[in-house]
């Protein structure tokens, strides 16, 4: 792929339990071009989240471990990245915006302080005065659609609306220029009318500074409003990925027709399926392909050996044995 900003190669992340270690990835890998819109899609505790506090190294490190895999942004490895390195990086290069915002935002600082705060340790602050900086937050405050955005920075994040502290987290996530975007499930706690107005404007806001995105969420239907590829992720693997359009045409993992045959349907289509059964134990999965417990279409291979990505066409790759003919 051309113009590769961000490479995950072959990615294991374990968290350390009572039991042992929790192997919650189990080597990945992923790619985002610059200026891409990417989408990482699967339910809850499938470790899409994890993969993303990876890149940004904010794992706990006495309680989880990364045995193998690289993590290239613009050819450099984070993972062998020193901390001061790292500190770079996430005031330059990379923001996310967190599933949160409640917990994102310091409760004891107004949103002035945590914007300019931003601005102030980043690259974009050289030679700017305190009252330029207070402009470029009224700018990133204005571009979130928020009205009186004045007031709105004076106030403390517990005197805000959920809607209102999501559009400040976005706002901090775009207030100086980075490369990428990684956009953690933003519209999850807010109400259906709200978490669209959010996804639009960021989509918008993306397209319009150039920045690359990366959209983690659990739904389908967001991830094809908003992203040109999609990864589709179960138990710590990644099972299919596809242009948005080709997965939806001819979606091929059973876990991937699963997720949409989850989704409810209103035009007389009858009630949504679901997937049977629940996400495995991370301490002792499965030696075989991790879905083969819940899939209706397992075999005896399934079980035993871990199917390898098999490329249907170009750009569609699917890990399964179903269309494995080797």
């Amino acid at each position: 792929m051309a113009d590769k900003l961000l490479e995950i190669k072959n990615l294991k992340v374990w968290y350390k339990t009572y039991k042992g270690y929790a192997k919650v990835v189990d080597g990945i890998d992923f790619e985002i071009s610059k200026g891409e819109k990417v989408g990482l899609v699967g339910e809850s505790g499938c470790g899409k989240t994890t993969t993303m506090k990876t890149v940004l190294r904010v794992l706990d490190d006495s309680n989880s471990y990364v045995p193998e895999g690289e993590i290239l942004l613009n050819g450099k490895d984070i993972l062998k990245m020193k901390a001061n390195e790292i500190q770079v990086i996430r005031r330059n290069d990379i923001s996310m915006i967190s599933q949160a915002p409640s917990a994102a935002l310091n409760p004891v600082f107004t949103t002035e302080q945590q914007l300019i705060d931003i601005i102030r340790y980043s690259n974009t602050s050289k030679g700017m005065s305190k009252a330029e900086m207070y402009d470029l937050a009224i700018n990133a405050v204005n571009s979130v659609m928020i009205s009186d955005p004045a007031r709105i920075l004076k106030s403390y994040p517990h005197q805000l609306s959920g809607g209102m502290k999501q559009r400040i987290c976005i706002a901090m996530a775009l207030v100086t220029p980075r490369e990428l975007l990684i956009a953690d499930e933003p519209g999850t706690a807010l109400d259906v009318t709200v978490q669209d107005q959010i996804h639009r404007l960021l989509s918008a806001l993306v397209d319009e500074k150039g920045r690359s995105l990366i959209m983690i969420t659990h739904s389908l239907g967001v991830a094809r409003e908003l992203v040109d590829r999609i990864y589709v992720m179960y138990a710590g693997n990644i099972v299919e990925v596809a242009k948005t359009k080709d997965l939806f045409e001819n979606a091929l993992h059973p876990y991937t027709k699963g997720l949409m045959e989850c989704v409810p349907r209103l035009s007389g289509g009858g009630v949504s399926s679901g997937i049977y059964g629940y996400i495995p134990d991370y301490v002792n999965p499965t030696p075989g392909c991790r879905f083969s417990p819940r899939c209706p279409h397992a075999m005896t291979i399934c079980s035993t050996q871990k199917p390898r990505p098999i490329e249907i066409k170009e750009g569609h790759k699917v890990a399964c044995f179903l269309y494995d003919t080797n």
